[in-house]
């Protein structure tokens, strides 16, 4: 089922456990944070790890995301489900329109349009009407799931943050242990050969991109509704970069190392706030000790010494 091996079975079901038992140990809201973003990681890696194309202008899908399923929140009170689905589908059709358009160049060609598309997308936030400009959308409101559910109480959005997360989680990992999973990773090692095998590659990696952009989407939308608020920082490139190093750090190309990832960079973030300036710097000799230490990222280097596909 899902394609798990026996040692992913033991690691999923550890990282079951730990989502279960952690808001009764830790903050609810920070954990809710720390799973939007391991679900923005995993959405990125489906491209960088699995097709080897590195976007610099994911914050973009997920910002908009952020925007569409705060504004109807807040507007049109819609169901919190029908939120953040619109969320998600606003981040594909985005990454449908901005993919037809990089998705024909590769390696630091492909970066750079992202990048410039991204920011694009960015001034248009700035300016638009209905985003808030520079004050964003505020005091969105979680309003209910299903009609029924109150998501007012933090325990109980916390839970439904952790299914959207898991359910996005298994979405990912079943798409690479697919037929069409295995045709990005011979794209990602030889995309001449696979042309030649009579592959569409623009084709393949079009729809991956749309499926990584609407997963971005959807963490957005669920990050604007568990903070209630939706701004600029969501589209700003330094979001971009963020994910990228989140990837980085937990293990390139592993299903659980952007998950570790997020973990991470969060931790850093909310712990070492009361540094003030020096954050900077610490969170820099951080990383960097853990590029030197652990080259494969953190997940990668554990996988590789224990010989294990995680």
């Amino acid at each position: 089922m899902f394609g798990f091996s026996r040692p992913q079975w033991i690691a999923f079901l550890v990282m079951v456990a730990l989502i279960v038992v952690s808001p009764f140990v830790l903050y609810p809201v920070f954990l809710m944070r720390v799973l939007c973003a391991a679900l923005f990681a995993c959405a990125f890696n489906l491209m960088l790890g699995y097709v080897g194309l590195l976007s610099f202008g994911h914050a973009a899908f997920f910002g908009m995301g952020s925007y569409v399923t705060a504004w109807t929140m807040k507007f049109w009170h819609l169901d919190a489900f029908f939120a953040m689905a619109l969320g998600g589908l606003t981040g594909a059709a985005l990454g449908l329109v901005l993919g037809y358009l990089a998705i024909r160049r590769s390696g630091i060609y492909f970066a750079m349009i992202t990048l410039a598309l991204a920011q694009m997308v960015y001034f248009f936030c700035l300016e638009a009407p209905f985003t808030g400009g520079e004050d964003g959308i505020q005091q969105v409101p979680r309003g209910h799931l299903f009609g029924f559910i109150d998501l007012s109480n933090d325990m109980t959005m916390y839970w439904v943050v952790a299914a959207v997360f898991l359910g996005g989680f298994l979405m990912i990992h079943r798409i690479i242990h697919s037929p069409f999973g295995q045709v990005l990773k011979g794209i990602r090692e030889n995309e001449p050969r696979a042309t030649s095998l009579g592959y569409r590659t623009d084709d393949y990696k079009l729809i991956a991109f749309v499926l990584s952009c609407g997963l971005s989407g959807l963490a957005g939308g669920t990050k604007a509704l568990v903070f209630g608020i939706a701004t600029l920082t969501d589209v700003h490139y330094s979001t971009s970069g963020e994910v990228v190093l989140t990837t980085l750090l937990g293990g390139l190309g592993t299903v659980f190392g952007p998950a570790m990832g997020a973990l991470i960079v969060m931790s850093m973030e909310n712990y070492l706030a009361q540094a003030g300036a020096w954050v900077t710097v610490i969170q820099g000799g951080i990383f960097m000790l853990c590029v030197l230490a652990f080259r494969r990222g953190v997940i990668g280097e554990i996988a590789n010494w224990r010989k294990l596909t995680l």
